[in-house]
């Protein structure tokens, strides 16, 4: 688990999960979030990397989530983030994606992380920069990339 001023973040259990992809009413979601199950089973030694990572306020609120996807050879994982809508604007993303940031570069060999988002997301760009994150010039399959190297 990892604690902030406000949140607490932490790798769900595979009842979590289930019980989580079983509630999506979204199906890409439901897609998306059963792939991440999967790859737990598949790499069940590297859980946190896989995993869905609730995202909750200290007094237990569920307020959104994130995701590694996986930890390449190269020591480079992606980190996805959500905010459910009644909490975006108050800083959570930002302090979720820079706690969880410092907790990936503590584990052995994690060289870097990569995320991306829409062009149009200048919320989600915003929290990338005050992260530390910076476009690296490459497009991915939900727009820019950026990498926060861990120095």
């Amino acid at each position: 688990m990892v604690e902030t001023e406000r949140l607490k973040i932490y790798p769900a259990s595979k009842e979590q999960m289930e019980a989580f992809i079983e509630a999506q009413t979204v199906d890409v979601l439901k897609a998306a979030y059963t792939e991440m199950l999967n790859g737990c089973i598949e790499h069940s030694e590297q859980w946190d990397w896989y995993a869905i990572w609730m995202i909750e306020l200290k007094n237990g609120t569920h307020i959104g989530e994130l995701c590694f996807k996986g930890l390449s050879p190269d020591g480079v994982a992606e980190i996805g983030y959500g905010i459910n809508d009644e909490y975006q604007g108050y800083g959570y993303a930002t302090e979720a994606v820079k706690a969880v940031s410092e907790w990936a570069f503590k584990q052995p060999s994690v060289t870097a992380l990569e995320a991306e988002t829409n062009e149009d997301n200048i919320s989600s760009k915003r929290v990338l920069d005050k992260c530390g994150f910076v476009p690296n010039g490459t497009i991915g399959g939900e727009g820019p990339r950026y990498t926060l190297k861990n120095i």
